[in-house]
């Protein structure tokens, strides 16, 4: 049985019975399209992936890139992979008309990413980069940056990467050293250094578009004085293309996205590296955050799709894998059974179900508040939906890539010994899923960001709008003969804020070590309320209507208890450990390590 990638009864739960994809029909931005619409995409890029990206992603994890005279060749099949990608019109799906998008909802094209990046994320990262680069331009950009950039990238006949990293910076953006100095012609003389950029070099294009963080020249030190720039590979000169001084100087050896180049680049190293300046000088870091929020969600639907391909593939060898007998049996002659059949496979498929169907609920329910926060009713629906979005960013990129890890792990391990090999591919989407809680800021940023701005911005008002909404869910939750759950979330939901509002104190009264110390353990608890959420809200959907399977419903609500009865139970003690202010790691002298 060829491996589905994505449960299709759990997406369309997802889309019908818990965030209501037809809502988006009434926004006058979505108004010329209709459901088959929205349907048809999605089932276009579902059989993209399973019948093109994904027989050929075990051979794109064993024959590597290549990296000869300065060159990055990537693995033949990528081409044709990458034509169809773009034939599928992702990369300006999202986007409207008059850029040469469909302007389809964020949370189709999320859907239909979702399918693409379980069956070969390398291809589909390409893809993804260059979009959130592209509108970056799109956004910041003059007309002719647009013009010379933009359309050739949402085309797809140039790609696009994100290029902030430095060696001696790492993820202090504070501390970029890139130059740019001002020419006559209005363009910049760049000169640095980047590294770790994915997609950075390679054969796919004729050319790659490099949207850079630089310092032009006398600006003030620190985030304030970073600015944006779009590098071309190549520039045009008479209406060819020739070099723009970019080299990529060494490709680093990964554990995982074998498929997809991360480089070093050197800006400049003959003198002339020319840029342009996208958006206004010294706000590159505003600018950028447009795309590295992007990028973020990107990042958590790549997670989930790696978990989901994984568990997919896990059930199927339980399914079919005999191994020992009952613990009833007496007889050694009986037949052997399935894996399935033992209690504590059942555990480990039911935690990555669990893992897979909360963390796919939550990216859903970000890409609509995407959609809401751009094209909402009104001002106020727009502003709510905004706050909730950027409240929900970090967690919705940590806990699929942390939680998500975990799921692999528990994949390899259904597999047994197999799994532990390369004969299966449990272990390949391991080694992928590693990079999600690095990449786009490490995890350990991300419960920064949440604690530190996210959960005490304005007052605390995106979590007073979070603690509403789940009150609200939780009410039909009870309705729907699921109460003691409902009242298990709003307990925890209770002292997430209690925490939340003491942590906050601490800040206020100068206290930001003691606000953030704990700021790991507040996304983790954070994180398993927020997914207990979407997987109530799931069981409850199932519930309603006639329309689901028994089957569906049963399995819904039986991975809703489990993390009810497994997980939530964990929270309080988390909350209940940050708030005594413990110490013991954050007070040991280095001597100790």
């Amino acid at each position: 049985m060829a491996n589905p990638l994505i449960a299709d009864d759990l997406v369309a739960l997802l889309l019908d019975g818990v965030i209501d994809l037809d809502r988006l029909l009434a926004l006058p931005v979505f108004s010329g399209h209709t459901r088959a619409t929205f349907d048809m995409f999605i089932a276009t890029a579902r059989r993209l992936a399973r019948e093109s990206l994904y027989p050929p992603y075990e051979s794109m994890n064993q024959e590597l890139p290549r990296f000869e005279d300065g060159r990055v060749s990537l693995h033949p099949a990528v081409r044709g992979l990458y034509r169809q990608v773009v034939e599928l019109g992702i990369l300006s799906a999202s986007r409207p008309e008059e850029v040469g998008g469909a302007m389809l909802p964020m949370t189709v094209t999320a859907m239909a990413s979702a399918y693409l990046m379980a069956a070969n994320l390398g291809v589909v990262a390409i893809a993804g980069l260059t979009t959130g680069a592209a509108r970056l331009i799109e956004s910041f950009g003059s007309p002719e940056l647009r013009e010379r950039f933009m359309t050739r990238m949402y085309s797809g006949e140039w790609t696009g990467t994100m290029a902030l990293t430095e060696p001696q910076a790492g993820s202090s953006l504070t501390d970029v050293r890139t130059t740019a100095t001002p020419h006559a012609d209005g363009s910049y003389r760049i000169r640095g250094t980047k590294i770790f950029i994915s997609g950075g070099d390679q054969d796919l294009t004729e050319n790659i578009v490099h949207l850079t963080l630089a310092r032009i020249d006398g600006a003030p030190d620190g985030i304030k004085g970073v600015s944006l720039f779009a590098i071309p590979k190549r520039r045009e000169e008479g209406g060819a293309l020739v070099s723009n001084d970019v080299a990529c100087t060494s490709v680093f050896k990964k554990i995982g996205w074998k498929a997809l180049p991360s480089v070093q680049l050197a800006f400049g190293e003959e003198g002339d590296c020319r840029g342009w300046l996208v958006g206004e000088p010294h706000q590159g870091i505003k600018h950028m955050f447009q795309m590295m929020n992007e990028a973020r969600l990107m990042v958590g639907m790549n997670a989930i799709a790696s978990a989901s391909v994984a568990y997919q593939e896990s059930l199927q060898y339980a399914k079919d894998r005999p191994q020992g007998r009952a613990l009833s049996a007496r007889d050694p002659r009986a037949p052997q059974i399935p894996i399935i059949e033992h209690a504590d496979v059942r555990r480990m498929l039911l935690r990555q179900k669990a893992i897979v169907a909360g963390g796919l609920g939550l990216l859903l329910r970000a890409a609509m508040l995407t959609d809401l926060a751009e094209h909402g009713a009104d001002e106020r629906a727009r502003g709510e939906a905004k706050l909730l979005l950027d409240l929900l960013i970090p967690v919705a990129k940590t806990f699929p890539a942390e939680y998500g890890f975990e799921s692999n792990t528990l994949a390899i391990q259904v597999h047994g010994g197999y799994g532990y090999t390369s004969e299966f591919l449990a272990e390949a989407w391991w080694r992928d899923q590693k990079l999600n809680s690095i990449h786009e800021g490490t995890s350990g940023i991300q419960a920064m960001d949440l604690l530190g701005r996210k959960a005490v911005a304005s007052g605390g008002e995106p979590l007073r709008l979070f603690a509403s909404t789940v009150a609200e869910e939780a009410g039909a939750a009870r309705e729907a003969g699921l109460g003691d759950h409902a009242g298990a979330l709003a307990a925890a939901v209770g002292d997430l804020l209690a925490t939340t509002t003491a942590l906050a104190m601490k800040g206020m009264s100068g206290d930001s070590e003691g606000m953030l110390r704990h700021a790991a353990d507040y996304m983790d608890a954070f994180s398993v309320v927020a997914v207990g959420r979407e997987l109530l809200a799931q069981a409850t959907a199932a519930r309603q209507g006639d329309r689901w399977s028994g089957a569906l419903r049963d399995g819904a609500e039986r991975t809703c208890a489990y993390w009810f009865h497994t997980e939530l139970p964990h929270v309080a003690v988390t909350f209940a450990r940050i708030r005594s202010g413990e110490t013991s790691f954050a007070d040991a002298p280095i001597e100790s390590f």
